[in-house]
């Protein structure tokens, strides 16, 4: 089996570089071009050409257009790299029965109500960037390719930025700090995206009905508030010498951004658990095993 994966460097490309390499032959690419080949999403006559050398038998999409509040201005380059990519790539998936394998999000929903969002939920983004990876999913539906879209939420790694990282620096610098506390989901570690993203490949290969969207998160639920001080308390009981004394709840009214945020990031897993025999760890593991190695470095 051969595997194109873009987006090797960001934070799910990073860890599907571990996950998939046992399964097949692995082509990973970024931005740049190697030996002909490029996986610059915004380059889409390169894009296409590169899958056309390659021929894979999966094509795996980590990469994506993802400054939520830039997006907002620069609606065209967000089009072009959630959309228009995505459909060149389902365009020659099908071309070729390959499989592709592509990452969306909850901003392609309302963010109203309490409720988890589950599959066939109306969807409504509320934002650019929402609007541009919606546009990316329909695509990959039209085009007829046999596809997985796993939805996603609150994604963190231990490699690069995250909002864990953020905090902490913060709560070092500051004894008080203001996080939003109206915001609901589970952070969800690039880790268990690429574990179940490399089981799901396995068995798809195997079933082709399985095709379709999933939602992919870590169970249980928490504010960004719930978030800041599950972090900064677990640093302390490591031993970290903090200067935070409080952390405020706010309202996202009380934080205004370019882009509107959704309020309910909550993700029903029950479809992709069911299909694929899968258990998906609480949140709060992920988090400390991410914590203990941000914290030993």
């Amino acid at each position: 089996m051969k595997i194109l994966l873009l987006g090797k460097n960001g934070q799910v490309g990073w860890e599907l570089q571990r996950s998939l390499a046992p399964l097949g032959e692995l082509i990973a690419l970024d931005r740049q071009t190697v030996d002909g080949l490029c996986g610059d999403l915004s380059d889409i006559d390169a894009l296409r050409s590169t899958i056309r050398k390659v021929k894979p038998d999966v094509i795996v999409n980590a990469a994506a257009y993802t400054a939520v509040d830039k997006a907002e201005a620069e609606i065209d380059l967000a089009d072009l790299v959630n959309g228009q990519a995505s459909r060149v790539m389902a365009e020659e998936a099908a071309s070729l029965d390959a499989w592709l394998i592509h990452y969306s999000t909850d901003y392609v929903f309302s963010g109203r109500g309490a409720t988890p969002w589950r599959e066939a939920d109306l969807v409504a983004p509320v934002n650019r960037y929402g609007a541009s990876k919606l546009a990316g999913e329909q695509a990959i539906i039209a085009s007829g390719c046999k596809h997985l879209i796993f939805r996603t939420s609150w994604v963190y790694a231990a490699r690069g930025n995250n909002f864990a990282k953020t905090m902490l620096r913060l709560a070092r610098e500051h004894e008080a700090l203001n996080v939003i506390a109206d915001q609901i989901g589970a952070p969800t570690g690039a880790e268990l995206i690429a574990d179940v993203t490399a089981l799901a490949l396995q068995k798809v290969r195997l079933n082709s009905e399985l095709t379709g969207i999933y939602h992919l998160a870590a169970s249980g639920e928490v504010s960004w508030h719930g978030y800041a001080d599950y972090v900064i308390n677990f640093a302390r009981s490591q031993g970290e010498l903090l200067a935070v004394k409080v952390v405020n709840p706010i309202d996202t009214t009380d934080y205004p951004t370019p882009a509107r945020r959704p309020l309910n990031s909550r993700l029903n897993t029950q479809k992709l658990r069911d299909n694929f025999s899968l258990y998906l760890p609480d949140w709060q593991s992920g988090i400390t095993r991410m914590l203990r190695e941000v914290l030993n470095k």
